[in-house]
């Protein structure tokens, strides 16, 4: 494996001879595979997650992996969470189980109260 320095990142680079296998599924999707020429376990890390994958018509596919940015919460509850996001939206998150959907309105009621109270003292200490 290669180390490069592109601004003060590394990147790893992992060159593979292989074939590549499309096939379409019977749904209608592309499917692609990597099929090393000698596959052994460790030769490269695996991953899971969205991208944009593009082949060309020269053969060459590329594959960039989409980072999914998430905030971490300046406030959870029990049930709910709070974060702040670079976008400039506030997120307010509930998360209740099925089995608990009768106290919605006074878990919503006492959990939302919380997080005002929260906003509004941060918003006092900013001033």
């Amino acid at each position: 494996m290669k180390k490069n320095s592109i601004k003060n990142k590394s990147v790893k680079t992992t060159t593979l001879q292989a074939e590549v296998a499309i096939s379409k599924t019977e749904a209608g999707l592309d499917y692609v595979q990597v099929l090393p020429d000698n596959p052994s376990v460790g030769l490269v890390t695996p991953f899971r997650g969205l991208g944009y994958g593009q082949l060309l018509n020269n053969g060459v596919f590329d594959f960039i992996r989409k980072i999914r940015k998430r905030n971490k919460p300046v406030l959870k509850l029990k049930y709910s969470s709070l974060s702040y996001s670079p976008d400039g939206y506030d997120r307010y998150i509930l998360t209740l189980p099925n089995d608990m959907r009768d106290e919605l309105p006074d878990i919503l009621t006492n959990e939302a109260i919380q997080v005002i109270k929260f906003m509004r003292k941060k918003k006092g200490a900013k001033a």
